[in-house]
């Protein structure tokens, strides 16, 4: 089948209509066959979890592009439901709320956190200032675990739909402990650049940390609690991007 009009469109892949209900994410041209088998194998594995997620259907082949069928879901995102709306009490409940019923889940079947982050440690460049090593052992003296991590779980990968709160976007899917999950959250939100060109800079700034405020009181979670997987989460962000 022909894919219908644009519907979304991200960094990674943009999103099309597709049949009855659903929509294709269709990466971009160039991005590895390697990482979107891992994001659909990530989708089935969480398939059957007790979360409200699109539903999966497997891999189209479009040209040159490669592409996952998903459910479609209704509504809109939750970062542009709040920039509209400035509504940062509900916005996290909505993030609590949903993120709680995703680590409430215990999983074998993804990778491990650790080897994610040790992937990215190892890709960092040589002439960063970063001390490898030294991450390297701080990583290795964090604990294991088998709650499910989103990975990638910030107002960007959530939609709001008819009042209930989905998450979209398996591509960091991973097993481990709940405080790396939110201190990722944490990192997306608060420490992820604001655009140079945007207005209001020192706004958004503040906004930014009352939100993950908010969430982490929401959460029951210090940021103490947190303070070494952070400072992880920073260094391996250099390799991973």
């Amino acid at each position: 089948m022909k894919y219908g009009k644009l519907i979304g469109t991200g960094f990674t892949a943009d999103v099309y209509e597709w049949e009855d209900g659903k929509v294709l994410k269709l990466f971009k041209k160039g991005y590895p066959q390697k990482a979107i088998k891992k994001e659909l194998e990530n989708a089935r594995a969480i398939a059957d979890l007790d979360f409200l997620k699109p539903g999966v259907y497997g891999l189209v082949n479009i040209g040159e592009q490669s592409g996952i069928i998903y459910d479609r879901v209704e509504g809109q995102p939750l970062l542009d439901w709040v920039i509209n709306t400035g509504e940062l009490e509900q916005c996290a409940e909505y993030m609590a709320g949903l993120h709680k019923k995703i680590l409430a889940n215990k999983v074998s079947n993804v990778p491990d956190y650790r080897d994610f982050l040790e992937n990215n440690i190892l890709n960092i460049p040589a002439d960063s200032r970063i001390n490898k090593e030294e991450m390297l052992e701080r990583l290795a003296g964090l604990p294991e675990g088998d709650t499910l991590c989103h990975g990638d779980f910030h107002p960007g990968n959530i939609f709001i739909s008819d009042g209930e709160a989905v998450v979209i976007d398996f591509m960091n899917i991973c097993r481990g402990v709940q405080l790396y999950d939110v201190a990722r959250t944490i990192f997306l939100i608060e420490y992820a650049p604001i655009p140079a060109e945007a207005e209001n800079m020192e706004i958004l700034t503040k906004f930014k940390r009352r939100l993950t405020d908010l969430y982490l009181e929401k959460m029951d979670i210090s940021r103490d609690m947190l303070a070494d997987y952070l400072e992880i989460i920073k260094a391996a962000r250099i390799g991973e991007c």
